[in-house]
């Protein structure tokens, strides 16, 4: 039996998902997909055919996919919390992590803040740098001065 015809099917949905989805999912076994039409075409027998597909499948999987996210997400928009980590925030409520008490105003909207360090305390109108997001909270340390 000839199985060309499975694999250019199999090919076809696999690039359609890919389509659809955008998300890098499927195209590696469409790869594999194409190298199995064309051993197919060849007259190669099903298990080679099966073979080669999960082979070339899984190998451009394991190599190109990692390099096709980075590639592919390094334009990507950060989210709205992601995009404050590095910026700078104004204390308007003093914060201190024993008392769990602290907010700062960043880009006009107010978060709750705590210190990436438990002995600091932060008074109002100090101007932090945001480092990190712990929940719905940001994580804030005392601006350095630059000479």
């Amino acid at each position: 039996m000839d199985y060309t015809i499975l694999w250019l099917v199999a090919l076809v949905l696999f690039i359609i998902i890919e389509i659809g989805t955008m998300g890098l999912t499927t195209i590696w076994f469409g790869g594999g997909a194409l190298v199995a039409v064309i051993a197919s075409a060849l007259g190669a027998p099903i298990t080679f055919q099966v073979v080669i597909f999960l082979v070339v499948s899984l190998v451009l999987l394991y190599f190109t996919r990692p390099i096709a996210v980075k590639y592919f997400n390094k334009d990507r928009i950060k989210t709205n919390a992601e995009s404050l980590v590095g910026r700078q925030a104004i204390v308007t409520s003093e914060i201190d992590n024993l008392q769990g008490i602290g907010q700062v105003t960043v880009g006009g909207l107010e978060w709750s803040a705590r210190t990436s360090d438990d002995s600091v305390t932060l008074a109002v109108g100090n101007v932090v740098n945001i480092v990190a997001i712990n929940g719905v909270k940001l994580i804030v340390e005392e601006r350095k001065e630059e000479n």
